[in-house]
């Protein structure tokens, strides 16, 4: 299968603008699953309870998600992206999952990451896999990396490929995906944004780029630069990360003994 990433800078609080962006660029692209950045229609940096409610979106039926499915169906691919959802009075740092066919599932970010915590909820569905055919996708949002059991965790739900939607600013993640990639044996396909945004007086936040998709064995395929738009489509094959044997006598998965993890 074919799967990819589009890094880009979103403008604040332009949704359209941003949609637009998003359209354009994928309106030619070949692909069975491609990943955007972590509140890629709306950008990141808020000021406050009351903006992130005007800029979110309900699940379905908000114009993001369908300009998502409308864009699925046309290209016959997948789309997982990032997005604000407000549902009922809780707002949440969400991922969709849309194809041919429509929306496929959500994802409400497990981790909260520094100022986030003063805006959305916390997320309460887990971390869910879908299968959509060529592999099974599980989603994870950006500080979700920081936490092994978040990928550990779709590992043992199945996953094949680990859609990462991101709006990375600390260094580490482009290079700790590829840990997280070996010791569960799964693809990654990481989606940053690139730019800055520096709102409310608050310190400037630098987004750090490097999109990537990386191996079961740690490879990575693909690697974006720091400050680019990149738009990016590689090749895999996801039964490789179905494989969990490491030698004959080590498979990754069975060789686990959670009695002994807990405190």
């Amino acid at each position: 299968m074919k799967v990819g990433y589009f890094q880009f800078a979103p403008v604040f609080g332009d949704i359209t603008r941003n949609l637009s962006t998003m359209s354009h660029r994928l309106s030619t692209v070949e692909c069975d699953l491609m990943v955007l950045p972590e509140l890629f229609n709306t950008g990141y940096q808020f000021v406050s309870v009351d903006e992130v409610r005007a800029l979110a979106e309900e699940i379905p039926g908000g114009p993001t998600t369908e300009r998502l499915r409308k864009l699925a169906a046309e290209r016959r691919t997948h789309v997982v992206a990032g997005l604000a959802e407000r549902a009922g009075n809780r707002l949440f740092n969400s991922a969709v999952l849309v194809g041919p066919g429509g929306l496929i599932g959500v994802y409400r970010k497990t981790h909260l990451f520094f100022e986030e915590n003063l805006f959305f909820s916390p997320g309460d569905t887990g971390f869910p896999v879908f299968d959509i055919g060529p592999a099974r996708v599980g989603l994870m949002v950006c500080f979700d990396w920081f936490y092994p059991e978040s990928a550990r965790t779709l590992a043992l739900k199945g996953a094949d490929v680990i859609a990462h939607p991101s709006n990375l600013v600390l260094p580490h993640c482009p290079d700790s995906m590829v840990t997280r990639c070996l010791e569960n044996r799964v693809f990654a396909v990481t989606c940053n944004r690139t730019g800055w945004e520096e709102r409310g007086g608050k310190k400037r936040l630098t987004y750090i780029g490097n999109s990537e998709v990386v191996t079961p064995q740690g490879e990575i395929l693909r690697r974006a630069k720091s400050d680019q738009e990149t738009l990016a489509v590689v090749e895999i094959d996801p039964l490789e990360a179905r494989n969990k044997k490491i030698n004959p006598y080590n498979d990754l998965l069975a060789g686990r003994r959670p009695e002994f993890y807990s405190r």
